[in-house]
């Protein structure tokens, strides 16, 4: 790819990451405002209700399986393993940006804490038991998987050199990314608003980080002078 056509395909990103970066996060702040206000909403149970209605053990444990990911300490452990494997191969621009990926968990707990809304109890939904930590919305589960995994999932479609690792993080990452929600309301954990806000929330979060990835590698291949302080950042995180 020359480096014209590298500059137009990044300015294509800007023009997709923006404006999607703004609508999520405009509708995640709307959707925050009515949640405040009122907590309950019978779409919510009725939902709930649907997605539990076809309860059968398997289902359960693969539901148990897809959140598993998100609790501790795995969710501690597998992230910095990603980081640490990105770093050692020389891609620290990468690392960094999966710090700040990791980093979307303050903006859900920061959520929770002004939102404040109850969980789902367990005499109107059936609740899998779980260490639950926090309020209901959002779900630091879904915002974690959208930001930080779908960060990867881009960073190696991007950047890899090798088809099969591309397709690898396609077929199996990105299924996992979609799955997390229903499975969070299936377990009782969550409601569908709780999820929806989430994916909101993560994919502004993730739109924001994707649009620094591109604006630091667009700058790194700039001739403009008056770039030469990102561009020795970037060829430092390189």
């Amino acid at each position: 790819m020359g480096v014209p056509e590298k500059r137009h395909h990044e300015r294509s990103a800007s023009l997709t990451t923006l404006p999607l970066l703004a609508v999520f996060s405009l509708l995640y702040a709307l959707l925050a405002i009515l949640i405040r206000r009122w907590p309950r909403t019978q779409t919510d149970l009725h939902v709930t209700r649907a997605l539990q209605s076809t309860h059968h053990p398997n289902l359960e444990r693969f539901m148990t399986f897809i959140s598993w990911f998100g609790f501790r300490p795995q969710s501690l452990f597998l992230p910095l393993g990603t980081i640490l494997a990105f770093w050692l191969r020389g891609r620290r621009l990468d690392a960094t940006l999966l710090v700040s990926a990791w980093g979307s968990s303050m903006a859900s707990f920061l959520t929770k804490q002004v939102v404040r809304r109850p969980r789902p109890d367990s005499n109107v939904v059936r609740v899998v038991i779980a260490k639950t930590r926090d309020s209901s919305f959002p779900s630091g589960h879904v915002v974690h998987y959208v930001t930080f995994w779908g960060m990867v999932t881009y960073l190696l479609a991007v950047r890899s050199q090798v088809s099969f690792i591309r397709w690898f993080a396609a077929l199996m990452i990105l299924p996992v990314i979609l799955l997390v929600g229903p499975s969070r309301i299936y377990l009782g954990h969550h409601w569908f608003t709780d999820v929806l806000g989430s994916y909101l929330l993560g994919s502004a979060y993730l739109a924001g980080l994707i649009e620094v990835h591109c604006l630091l590698r667009r700058n790194d291949s700039s001739e403009d002078p008056g770039h030469d302080w990102v561009s020795g950042a970037t060829q430092w995180l390189r």
